[in-house]
């Protein structure tokens, strides 16, 4: 391994670990990055460097440390690259004077824009990388300005040396993640649970509350985490450390607001279909192949159209499940030859369940979606071909697209409603977030079976609101289908979705790019009221108008479907009588062994899932 020094006026502790032959060519992005403040000792940096490197896999290609004497806080970053690793786009990185540092995991996807406005305003870049923006951009503006400035996927931390601050910042949707430990005389910070818990510091002690919690939603939902003391920081916020007086606080910068003006269906649908080329556009700048996930829906299939026009010989990946007649690869393929794209398929059987074991590592905390499995192994194959692909997470929750969301919208539309019932429409509304948590639930657990299912002495924990996160974020004076696509944003598309994606594609140091995650799209449907973006009979309305006459007639008429095995394979009492009843989590009386008897009596498969799930993560972490 060899180190290059950068020495910086009064800031000697900067050192970079490279790889024996690096290029000079390539900018990094997709990257892990972590951090330590401690009040009191010294930081042991060998730690630091082993606690750094446990997130390899989100950056192979480089690594580098800084070490502030002066603020006892120590940032380290691991590098993916892409387009210029020279000297002068390394990270941590620092402004002229050597003040202020960043470590960024992610991408800004107007840098360039913004590096003009920066220059134009006297400002002078070393590097042609987007991490110089945010440097630049926070001498100019302040955190708070710059953050509505930056489109992007992103967590970054920023240290300002000169005024003893520390500030963590996470994108509006949570598509990258951040997060933090707090107790005591440290403060410990990283893109994974995984680097916090090789410090050492933390005592690994559960939070039951959040191991209830994780039944009622599949994952644990922000801020908490599955450990106590540690914390998720919520998308859309940044939370700003005083090195000085040890203090911690959070700020929201962004929120989805509504209004509900009218204009022409058509007239939007062609402005919304102009910024998603844009989008796909910005999301293609690289110099490295990009390549996109393409699973035979509207929305990967979209996606590869518009990418289509704008390269040749584009490859794209599906997975499919044998003597499955709705397996994803059949209709991946049609798309594929339509669009002449180089498609790479891969078909699994219930041996796939085995990678089970395996994600639990990757995941750090427990989640149960039922796509964490083909999820991993599509990105698996993609890495074998690419270093980024595009995927179209977020297009559900723009368009309108669930099942649960139409069938919501049918159900307390006003206008769907009788007139004799439409003054009891309000007063149906208070049942929202029950009924929303029916959608999500597969396999509910409500305070019932909790109760059932828990050692009687871990009852206490289980908060008698089990739904208290979704009722956080349900605003029911927005109208119907909003309320549901505002809940459907901020938990599940930003706590499970995105934590799926985000750890099974690194986990392979695949980058993936979501284009409908542009805020701007969302503001701009979300000005106008559902009539107008939202048709019952159309699925996904302003997205069929833009590809209705650019992909197959099959594609367009296929019916919604999750990424996902048969539900035979989710079937198998045996295979969950084979893990959780030999398991910890009943030899330790975590768990009721009655309760999961009951559970496989009735072949209660979707809840037996989720303590599989658990079991899982139990063994490898506790």
């Amino acid at each position: 391994m060899y180190c290059v020094l950068i020495f910086v006026p009064y800031q000697k502790h900067l050192y970079f670990e490279l790889p024996p032959i690096f290029s000079t060519s390539r900018l990094h992005h997709m990257c892990g990055i972590a951090g330590w403040v401690s009040y009191q000792d010294n930081i042991d940096e060998h730690l630091f460097t082993k606690m750094r490197d446990t997130i390899a896999h989100r950056g192979p290609d480089d690594a580098a440390n800084y070490y502030s004497e002066k603020t006892n806080v120590i940032l380290g970053h691991r590098r993916l690259s892409f387009l210029d690793l020279s000297e002068s786009g390394r990270q941590p990185m620092c402004n002229e004077n050597g003040t202020l540092w960043v470590i960024l995991n992610g991408e800004i996807y107007n840098y360039s824009e913004l590096r003009t406005e920066l220059v134009a305003l006297g400002h002078t870049f070393k590097s042609t990388s987007d991490t110089e923006v945010l440097l630049h951009g926070f001498e100019q503006w302040g955190v708070d300005d710059l953050l509505q400035k930056i489109k992007g996927m992103f967590a970054f931390a920023m240290l300002d040396e000169a005024n003893h601050k520390l500030y963590l910042v996470r994108d509006r949707f949570g598509i990258k993640p951040l997060y933090y430990f707090k107790k005591g005389s440290h403060f410990i910070f990283a893109s994974e649970l995984k680097a916090i818990l090789k410090s050492g510091i933390p005592a690994k002690e559960i939070d039951f509350s959040s191991f209830a919690d994780y039944f009622v939603y599949r994952y644990i939902p922000s801020p908490k985490t599955i450990w106590k003391d540690t914390y998720k920081l919520p998308p859309a916020h940044y939370l700003k450390v005083d090195l000085q007086s040890k203090s911690t606080n959070i700020s929201e910068y962004w929120t989805l607001n509504s209004t509900d003006l009218s204009t022409n269906s058509n007239q939007l649908a062609e402005e919304i279909g102009g910024m998603l080329a844009d989008s796909i556009n910005i999301h293609s700048r690289s110099d490295v192949e990009i390549g996109s996930f393409l699973s035979g829906g509207y929305d990967s299939s979209a996606i590869v159209y518009y990418l289509s026009q704008q390269k040749q010989n584009l490859k794209t990946f599906s997975i499919g499940f044998e003597n499955w007649d709705n397996s994803e690869h059949q209709f991946a393929e049609i798309v594929s030859e339509q669009l002449k794209t180089e498609h790479f398929s891969k078909i699994v059987g219930s041996e796939s369940l085995d990678v089970l074991g395996k994600l639990s590592t990757i995941y750090d905390e427990p989640i149960a979606d039922i796509s964490i499995i083909p999820t991993y192994i599509v990105s698996g194959l993609a890495a074998s071909e690419v270093k980024a692909v595009m995927s179209g997470e977020g297009a559900d929750e723009l368009f309108g697209g669930y099942e649960w969301q139409k069938t919501y919208y049918a159900q307390w539309n006003p206008s769907s409603l009788p007139g004799k019932l439409k003054n009891l429409f309000c007063n149906r509304r208070n049942s929202a977030v029950d009924e929303y948590a029916e959608y999500m639930a597969m396999g509910r657990f409500n305070l019932n079976e909790l109760s059932g299912a828990l050692n009687p002495d871990l009852r206490s924990e289980i908060n008698s609101d089990t739904d208290w996160f979704y009722r956080q974020h349900y605003n029911g004076s927005l109208s119907p289908l909003k309320s549901i696509q505002k809940m459907d944003i901020k938990c599940f598309m930003g706590e499970l979705v995105l934590t799926k994606i985000d750890r099974a594609s690194m986990a392979h140091s695949l980058e993936v790019r979501v284009p409908f995650l542009d805020h701007e799209l969302f503001e701009k449907v979300f000005t106008f009221k559902e009539s107008v973006y939202f048709k019952p009979n159309v699925t996904k309305f302003l997205l069929h108008e833009n590809i209705k006459n650019k992909l197959p007639k099959k594609i367009l008429e296929r019916k919604k479907q999750g990424f996902v095995g048969p539900d035979s394979y989710y079937m198998d009492i045996e295979w969950y009588k084979n893990i959780i009843l030999p398991g910890k989590l009943l030899s330790e009386q975590v768990l009721n062994k009655e309760y999961i008897n009951k559970l496989i009596n009735e072949k209660a498969h979707w809840r037996l899932w989720k303590i599989a799930v658990m079991e899982n993560w139990w063994q490898r972490w506790v």
